[in-house]
């Protein structure tokens, strides 16, 4: 337990958090501080291709072998799996309607890029480098919640075909963060370490600073979707987004561990399982679950879960991590 007070008072006085946290106080205390749309965009664009590019790299040194394709397989598993315990779960403790749970569990089975690169973040600082395909393993967690999501949504109402269009394939495989952080990993692969010499400074060196950037617009959105959203979320639904990505860390322990990963590898399948996506899933569910209500999903993974994992989730899956890897 000392190891991870420990943990999480480095992590909440890390730049990346504290800049969290100025965003969101400000957007709760109505300050005119904002990110201009056009410049939040760009550090995004930015975090992506260089976690991609990074990890492509380290796949290029690492070579393919069945430790990978065994993990993007657990990746997908767990993407898959994870949302029918996340709408058991709600159903348990909240009265949502059938597809405001399905809505929900589907952000839940998929992943958060920025928890994930934070994740990376903190990792790397602490010496306990995660394996470098696991930005691929983050890429093949994207879609496949959404489908399990689907499913539970139209179960009995015959609707499931006509939900699964060519539209919403569309959405699912060529939304921007995915063709982003997939292209930037082949990019990566295929120039590998003579492609990071010419750009690592470019890559590397400046990737801290604009993860603050991007952190404090992320609290921004977070504080002002709580603000917005008030009444929207019961106490049910807000204790649901904490103990999820408790559940969502413990079945990424399991596989970490039974895929035999590092300790940074362990702790970040930990963090990919613990997030909950704000990018890809939201846009699919414009496109499939259109009568869902978007102030439930949003504010519960970018108002409540995010921050959770930022502040407490991180340092407590670094710290069993650790602990049961020997790391």
């Amino acid at each position: 337990m000392g190891d991870i007070l420990s943990l999480a008072g480095d992590n909440l006085l890390s730049p990346m958090i504290l800049c969290f946290a100025l965003g969101l106080f400000a957007a709760l205390a109505r300050s005119e501080l904002s990110v201009p749309e056009a410049a939040a965009k760009a550090l995004s664009i930015y975090l992506l291709f260089a976690i991609g590019f990074k990890g492509g790299v380290a796949v290029a040194d690492h070579g393919l072998d069945g430790t990978l394709i065994a993990a993007l397989l657990g990746g997908v598993v767990l993407s898959f799996g994870i949302p029918f315990v996340a709408f058991a779960l709600l159903q348990v403790l909240t009265g949502m309607s059938r597809l405001d749970a399905a809505a929900v569990a589907a952000h839940y089975g998929s992943i958060s890029i920025v928890t994930f690169v934070t994740g990376t973040s903190v990792l790397t600082g602490r010496g306990l480098d995660p394996e470098g395909y696991m930005v691929a393993v983050a890429a093949a967690m994207e879609a496949p919640a959404i489908i399990s999501a689907l499913w539970l949504a139209t179960r009995g109402s015959g609707g499931g075909a006509s939900r699964m269009d060519a539209e919403l394939w569309r959405e699912i495989l060529l939304n921007g963060s995915i063709v982003l952080l997939v292209g930037s990993f082949v990019i990566g692969l295929i120039t590998g370490a003579e492609g990071m010499a010419r750009i690592e400074s470019f890559i590397v060196s400046p990737f801290q600073g604009v993860l603050c950037l991007f952190l404090l617009d992320m609290g921004l959105v977070a504080g002002r979707g709580l603000r917005q959203s008030r009444g929207a979320l019961g106490a049910g639904a807000v204790v649901f987004g904490i103990v999820m990505p408790v559940i969502g860390a413990a079945l990424g322990l399991g596989m970490g561990l039974l895929l035999g990963l590092s300790t940074g590898g362990v702790a970040l399948f930990m963090t990919l399982a613990a997030s909950a996506s704000y990018i890809a899933v939201p846009a699919a569910m414009r496109v499939a679950l259109p009568e869902a209500n978007p102030s439930i999903y949003l504010t519960l993974s970018l108002g409540v879960t995010f921050p959770f994992n930022l502040t407490i989730g991180i340092p407590a899956y670094v710290a069993v991590a650790a602990a049961l890897t020997g790391g």
